[in-house]
């Protein structure tokens, strides 16, 4: 399916759909929630809602990666481009705003191509528009699917010197180990002979600011869990009752990450798909994981999926770090 990107510019788009379905949100919804525990794919967040709701979480005090990680590309974005070198097609995943990508393109030398891989349409779509508009003559290659599955990337109509995989935003952690060396390796054969690519990782750090990053005073992450639900009701008919549950995220020192669910404040039933799913009271639903990284956590991860760290960028407080892979 095509994907219809308005712009203002001369910048070709060519774009792809190839985002979930109505049939497969069902099917993973009903294995998650009928296993024991109960789970439910992250991906499902960043429906137009959702992505509304995460833009509005990285304008919060308390979440500070989104703040860290974009001073830290605005700082050493030339140094990043002397590094990665000329004439690139960057493919990004999980774009959401491209607020982040503009400060990469812009320092970047005679990129190629840009290719985003999103799976929220509506967040695709408003972002590559206007990326037309700021980088004229720029081939923008979007692709709207679930990244975490083997997704073609479209062939710019000029050929690049290499591809540049750029991952920002810390997503690596919210798969566990084996879901993430996966991922990498199915990264190390897309960005191909000469490729690299540029990953953000939140570092271990004081576990009191990690909590308080995905437990805001206003109720904005709170908010933007529940929409989960709020989603299966809307396109699934399902019939959960959102003031039946509560967000709760739990930062797990031994394991170094945040721990999100929702959990069921009494015992009910939540009709979905022909099913009646049973929960107890206190029972939850693990929505999302978000692992935190050492330097040597973080480069065995890499080395399993036959990836090395050839070079790495923090910001003033070892907060957050952009980190260069090559095969």
């Amino acid at each position: 399916m095509s994907l219809s990107v308005s712009a203002v510019s001369a910048s070709p788009v060519r774009a792809v759909d190839r985002a979930p379905d109505r049939c497969e949100l069902l099917a993973d919804a009903l294995a998650g929630l009928t296993a024991t525990p109960k789970r439910l794919p992250s991906k499902y967040f960043y429906d137009a809602r959702g992505s509304r709701l995460f833009e509005a979480i990285t304008r919060q005090p308390e979440y500070y990666l989104t703040r860290v990680e974009t001073a830290l590309l605005a700082a050493r974005a030339a140094e990043i481009a002397e590094v990665v070198g000329p004439g690139l097609h960057v493919v990004e995943y999980g774009s959401g705003s491209a607020r982040k990508t503009r400060l990469l393109l812009a320092a970047l030398a005679r990129p190629v191509a840009y290719s985003a891989v999103e799976i929220s349409r509506a967040a695709l779509l408003e972002a590559n528009a206007g990326l037309a508009a700021d980088f004229p003559g720029l081939e923008l290659l979007p692709v709207c699917a679930d990244f975490t599955r083997p997704v073609p990337i479209p062939a710019p109509a000029a050929p690049a010197r290499a591809r540049l995989l750029f991952f920002p935003g810390s997503t690596l952690g919210n798969f566990v180990d084996e879901e993430a060396v996966a991922l990498l390796a199915a990264m190390r054969a897309t960005m191909g002979a000469g490729g690299g690519l540029l990953v953000g990782i939140d570092l271990v750090k004081d576990p009191r600011v990690i909590a308080a990053a995905y437990n805001d005073a206003a109720g904005v992450t709170a908010e933007f869990t529940l929409n989960l639900l709020a989603r299966l009701n809307r396109e699934l008919g399902a019939d959960f009752d959102l003031a039946g549950f509560r967000h709760r995220a739990v930062y797990s020192a031994a394991r170094q990450r945040i721990e999100t669910d929702l959990v069921s404040d009494h015992a009910q039933v939540v009709r979905l798909g022909g099913r009646r799913i049973r929960f107890a009271a206190d029972e939850a639903i693990r929505v999302e994981h978000s692992v935190k990284y050492t330097d040597a956590s973080f480069a065995a991860l890499a080395a399993r999926a036959g990836l090395g760290v050839v070079a790495g960028w923090n910001d003033p407080r070892d907060w957050f770090g952009l980190r260069l892979l090559r095969a």
